[in-house]
């Protein structure tokens, strides 16, 4: 019986041979979401935090976020530990090594971003921790940790427990509203129903070699207003695509 070639079941990100290999380290930042404090806190240590996370492949991150431009990517980079908007960098982890060579990365990340569009973000079942496991796994054989995405699994078992704008809640109701405040961690945003080129924010190159704990007011290029995810719910600031950092 003829048996399939190691080739044909090795992973894009790994070779067979022994020569000329380039071994390539990814790593995965993670940034919490929700305002530091007690509850924050707490969500670390159980594993269920709502979280923002990027692929480190040498002096890029990159990650995926929504908006509304057909045909356009979700996928964009930043300089690796630069917070989003409301979030604070919490870890990086060694996720495994690639042993493909930069061209075969830059075409496994095209790859990616063809398949990431931002208007097939959704909050609950195709955000940012999903494009993070589907590029791990593209480079390493191995998806992400599940926990990274635990949030989100769990709102859509219970909706109850994660911020309200990110579900159709059932009717549920909190005692105190400061701690209702505390849990959703909204934030006002500027609102506009229109969509141009004008209703970004922009910021220098030299704006983004910032450290974890320094808080950024911006972040990029990013569509403000109106932005909805694949069932109408509004998509958070820190969740939406840097517009002027995707890759093409």
């Amino acid at each position: 019986m003829s048996h399939p070639s190691q080739s044909s079941r090795t992973p894009r990100g790994h070779r067979n041979t022994t020569s000329s290999i380039t071994k390539t380290p990814v790593h995965i930042n993670i940034y919490d979401l929700l305002p530091p404090g007690r509850l924050s806190s707490t969500l670390w240590t159980l594993g269920a935090s709502l979280l923002h996370t990027g692929v480190v492949i040498k002096d890029r991150e990159y990650a995926f976020g929504g908006h509304n431009r057909n045909g356009v990517t979700g996928v964009y980079w930043t300089k690796p530990k630069t917070e989003p908007p409301g979030g604070t960098w919490r870890q990086e982890i060694l996720h495994g090594f690639t042993y493909a060579s930069p061209e075969e990365i830059e075409e496994i990340i095209r790859d990616a971003s063809k398949e990431f569009t931002g208007p097939s973000y959704n909050l609950l079942t195709r955000n940012c921790n999903h494009f993070t496991s589907h590029l791990c796994k593209a480079l390493t054989g191995q998806p992400a940790p599940n926990w990274i995405n635990r949030a989100a699994s769990i709102g859509v078992a219970l909706p109850c427990v994660v911020p309200q704008g990110w579900v159709e809640p059932p009717e549920c109701e909190l005692e105190d509203q400061g701690e209702e405040a505390r849990l959703t961690g909204r934030r006002s945003m500027e609102r506009d129903d229109a969509w141009d080129e004008s209703e970004y924010e922009e910021e220098d190159d030299d704006d983004l070699h910032h450290h974890p704990g320094q808080r950024k007011d911006d972040w990029g290029t990013r569509q403000l207003g109106d932005v909805k995810d694949t069932q109408g719910r509004e998509i958070p600031s820190a969740e939406r695509a840097r517009m002027d950092r995707t890759v093409t």
